[in-house]
């Protein structure tokens, strides 16, 4: 069986990295990062993500916050999406990628989602785009309730997702935070077999901002809510656990795109950077370092690759589990190779560790990852026996 990509998988990658390199350049990055952090008073230190504004009150990512655009459509800082970009990755065909062409779509597989995602983790580019993808292919299919939305509103959300018209977010019931909620059009809510698009605003209403620790990512916290006994745990099968495997997986793809930068950003600096008359790079330790990234890079890249083929839950959590150990560990030993300017706020490299670390608890956590292999190897004990 032959896993080298085929040539059309190339393109496809090539082409989505020089989308983002044209319109998402690390100029616009700073851009939205440094942004954040200068309308960030609350304790003086940049990107926290949680303090009030600095001009107009509010706390930054409420919302119904005051604008002051006037509109939806949110400022290009703190935390805000843009919307011009969006809707230029939806002309791209990033979120119809798996959406049939019977219905509009691309019509491509889940391996090839990873690999427009896994540029999309290299870049940092911010924004829902796990949910937005999978609420795209649930429009084109029928496959989704509305919620509460008036039937005018209903159509024109469905047929916009696709397009980059619209963003949406995702509520997961098992009580994660929800990203770019100020930003959303839509909340992809999941409940334990059950799916359903709602109005972001009704989701607002009964949630409240909390600090994140990405400057990029503004997150979103439900109320807790008095737990109910009869409520039924996340089912194992139904559209529901098929959602939320491709969103870890995607998740995870996102997650080795930023390791295979890190490493990338670790071998430049050290080729670069001289110390005692020579590169950092012909000391071992460096090496050392740069070597151990490399293979975590290209561990979890194999098993992401395959759990895209494989579509099944062990892979998944495999792949999950790995892709999020390369992206935070890559990340610090990124940092280990800069040295005292990797830990500066004009480096990128910070960048990388604290969105892989909100990467880690989206979806699928180490801890639920690990439990999904246990009852794999469970199961198979069992049948063996």
């Amino acid at each position: 069986m032959d896993f080298q990509l085929t040539d059309d998988q190339r393109a496809l990658r090539a082409g989505m990295r020089e989308l983002l390199e044209r319109r998402f350049p690390r100029t616009r990055l700073r851009t939205v990062i440094d942004g954040d952090a200068e309308r960030d008073d609350g304790s003086g230190e940049p990107g926290n993500g949680g303090g009030e504004r600095g001009k107009g009150g509010g706390e930054r990512g409420d919302g119904d916050a005051a604008r002051g655009d006037g509109g939806r459509e949110r400022g290009n800082g703190g935390g805000g999406l843009d919307r011009g970009l969006w809707r230029e990755l939806g002309e791209a065909g990033l979120f119809a990628l798996r959406v049939p062409e019977s219905a509009g779509g691309v019509g491509l597989g889940l391996p090839e989602a990873v690999l427009a995602f896994e540029e999309a983790g290299r870049a940092l580019l911010p924004g829902p785009l796990v949910a937005t993808e999978l609420a795209a292919g649930l429009c084109a299919t029928g496959l989704c309730a509305m919620g509460s939305f008036e039937s005018g509103r209903a159509g024109s959300l469905a047929a916009g997702v696709a397009q980059g018209e619209a963003v949406v977010t995702a509520l997961d019931g098992g009580g994660a935070p929800v990203e770019h909620l100020a930003s959303a059009d839509a909340v992809l809510a999941l409940g334990p077999t059950a799916v359903e698009l709602i109005p972001a605003e009704e989701v607002a209403r009964s949630t409240e901002p909390i600090r994140s620790v990405d400057p990029a990512t503004p997150l979103h916290r439900r109320a807790p809510s008095r737990p109910r006994p009869e409520q039924a745990r996340p089912g194992r099968s139904g559209i529901a656990a098929r959602l939320r495997r491709e969103a870890a997986l995607l998740t995870a793809a996102q997650q080795l795109g930023s390791a295979c930068r890190t490493v990338e950003l670790a071998v430049d600096h050290a080729k670069r950077r001289t110390q005692f008359g020579r590169p950092i790079g012909a000391f071992q330790a460096v090496q050392h370092l740069c070597a151990q990234m490399l293979v975590r890079a290209e561990s979890a890249r194999s098993v992401v690759y395959a759990a895209a083929v494989t579509e099944d839950p062990g892979d998944i959590a495999a792949a999950k589990l790995l892709a999020d150990e390369a992206a935070v560990h890559n990340a610090r030993d990124c940092l280990q190779v800069h040295g005292g300017m990797g830990f500066t706020w004009e480096a990128d490299v910070h960048l990388h560790l604290k969105r892989a670390w909100v990467r880690a608890g989206q979806w699928q956590s180490a801890a639920a990852a690990e439990e999904e292999l246990a009852a794999g190897l469970v199961s198979t004990v069992e049948t063996c026996l």
